[in-house]
């Protein structure tokens, strides 16, 4: 690492020099943060104009209404774009930025004892990267041709001739070379910045789980940003990669090269996406490990089986994407292989739940609120895993595909699981990141509430899809016979999604208020074992460490037998 990257003095620092274009590790973990939290709020909001559509067809939108037009609600037009946005911002701009760019940038090089990550330049230009690819994919909405309306999957021949899909394109672009500038950093950063006597089986869980992840970016991003250069082509230069020859459009065939292929894309696509999915669920499984450690008091059950079942999802993660793609006429052959390797990829996930259920058997539990956002991961990843089992087998998948099975299969995945995760890291690491503790009561009043929405939201999606109602019904499935049984469901998800909005107000609430008033924490306000919390609360500013770090103890070393206390640290020689 180079010396001058560190040799800023802080009293020279201007505030957007030390702020605005840091390049400390910490600072950029805030930036990605607080920049990802607003991206989600924003997500969230347009998912909520959704679901009043949905509840209430043709009704006028309150409050925002204005923002569509003199009617004031929602074309199918306007509603196909919202759920595009919807789908890309949540993922590619809120969690994966959240759960990789802040939790890995800040705690990575704490949790392993250096001062920084291996490229402080590079980091700072994955943020960059990363805030130009989110301006330009929501100035999209401010463009004539509008926000892109071909759904988040970007499916041609759609997306080749539908407006608002060049903007999307080129953000992609931009999101997709931050994210690989940021997973390399991670990457190098863990390998070769380790503190003295930090092997490999000493690394907390967290840090495995975002080298895997990291892996993950840096193989299954590239053919996904060719691809969308390839696309972005077909849509500005005439190619045709993924346009056939004869198209027919509106009863006209369509002055196109062709030779290309469609599904060449959704290989490409998936390729990436499922992989994806582990990227969102990977850092989610290791911060809920560290909590479960240090609330229950005693080591992780399984610790080694639990990093083997991570390297084992990653790898395999990517040989199973054409279960995405059973209905596009694949034959027997791949199809029984994609089917054998979906059942194959669910059990490293159910050794890795296991372990943490196990983890629970004998545990001095503490009831606060991480623990609490961790131990509500568990049924509710291990409901999104169950669930997508089913889709995986072609039989079933041929019932469920594009029904809104499979979108209570993927929120229960990522919502209430990864983003309860996240929400646990935060409570858990803000301690660490501030010098102040977060307020107990609050935090509490926004678990519950979030608790009973959510499924509030997604349990019925699984009724509405055995029922064998289609996602992306502008109108909520109004038009169709079949969906008649079902659609009083609508208005019980739609007033779920309202209420768990109002239930993140004690969480912002909680943040602003214990930023400035909030009770001072120690340097280990948690009596938790891995090297972070041998830093100041917040950290020493270039530098994190106001004494240099050594490792003596695996990670997590609770309630060791013959011990004066119920915890030894990684850093410290004598437990």
């Amino acid at each position: 690492m180079s010396s001058d990257s560190h040799s800023h003095d802080h009293h020279e620092e201007g505030f957007i020099r030390k702020y605005i274009f840091s390049v400390d590790h910490k600072i950029i973990g805030i930036q990605y943060g607080i920049t990802s939290l607003l991206f989600l709020l924003f997500g969230f909001s347009l998912m909520a104009i959704m679901r009043w559509q949905l509840a209430y067809p043709d009704t006028v939108i309150p409050i925002v209404g204005f923002l569509f037009g003199e009617s004031g609600t929602l074309a199918s037009e306007q509603y196909n774009s919202l759920g595009a946005m919807h789908g890309t911002i949540m993922i590619f701009l809120g969690i994966v930025p959240l759960a990789v760019g802040a939790f890995g940038n800040y705690l990575v090089p704490l949790q392993i004892g250096a001062i920084d990550m291996a490229f402080p330049k590079l980091n700072a230009a994955s943020y960059w990267t990363y805030f130009v690819g989110g301006v330009i994919m929501i100035s999209s909405f401010f463009m004539p041709e509008g926000a892109a309306r071909s759904g988040w999957t970007s499916y041609p021949p759609l997306s080749i001739f539908e407006n608002g899909q060049t903007i999307w394109l080129i953000s992609m672009i931009f999101l997709i070379t931050s994210s690989l500038l940021g997973s390399m950093n991670i990457i190098v950063t863990i390998v070769q910045l380790r503190a003295p006597g930090l092997s490999w089986m000493r690394l907390p869980i967290f840090v495995w789980a975002q080298f895997v992840t990291s892996f993950l970016l840096v193989l299954a991003f590239p053919p996904l940003e060719a691809a969308a250069v390839m696309q972005l082509m077909d849509r500005v230069a005439g190619t045709s990669f993924f346009l056939p020859s004869g198209l027919v459009m509106s009863g006209e065939i369509v002055d196109v090269a062709g030779s290309g292929s469609p599904l060449l894309w959704q290989h490409l696509f998936w390729f990436l996406a499922h992989p994806e999915v582990y990227v969102l669920i990977l850092p989610a499984l290791g911060i809920v490990g560290e909590i479960l450690a240090n609330n229950t008091r005693k080591p992780i059950w399984g610790f080694k089986s639990i990093i083997y079942s991570m390297v084992f999802l990653g790898f395999c993660s990517f040989i199973v994407w054409a279960h995405h793609m059973f209905l596009t006429g694949m034959g027997q052959a791949m199809s029984a292989f994609f089917q054998t390797t979906t059942m194959i990829i669910s059990i490293p996930s159910v050794v890795i739940l296991t372990s943490y259920f196990l983890s629970l058997w004998g545990g001095s539990i503490r009831f606060n609120t991480p623990m609490l956002f961790a131990l509500a991961f568990l049924p509710m990843f291990g409901i999104g895993g169950l669930t997508g089992l089913p889709l995986g087998l072609a039989a079933s998948d041929i019932y469920l595909h594009d029904t809104y099975y499979v979108i209570g299969h993927f929120h229960y995945v990522v919502a209430p699981g990864t983003i309860f995760a996240l929400f646990a890291g935060i409570y858990y690491w803000f301690p660490k990141m501030t010098g102040k503790k977060m307020n107990e009561m609050l935090g509490k009043l926004h678990f519950w509430p979030s608790l009973i929405f959510m499924n509030g939201i997604f349990m019925p999606m699984f009724i509405q899809g055995l029922a064998g109602v289609s996602r992306r019904l502008a109108d909520g499935g109004v038009s169709y016979a079949h969906a008649s049984g079902v659609l009083e469901w609508n208005e019980f998800m739609s007033m779920s999604a309202f209420f768990l909005g109002l239930a993140q107000i004690p969480f912002i609430i909680n943040i602003i208020m214990s930023l400035f008033a909030g009770d001072k924490a120690s340097r280990n306000p948690w009596d938790s074992t891995t090297i972070e919390w041998a830093a100041p609360s917040p950290p020493v500013g270039h530098g994190n460490f106001d004494t240099p770090v050594n490792v003596y103890h695996s990670a997590y070393e609770y309630s060791v037998p013959d011990s004066k206390k119920d915890f030894t640290p990684q850093f410290e020689k004598n437990g």
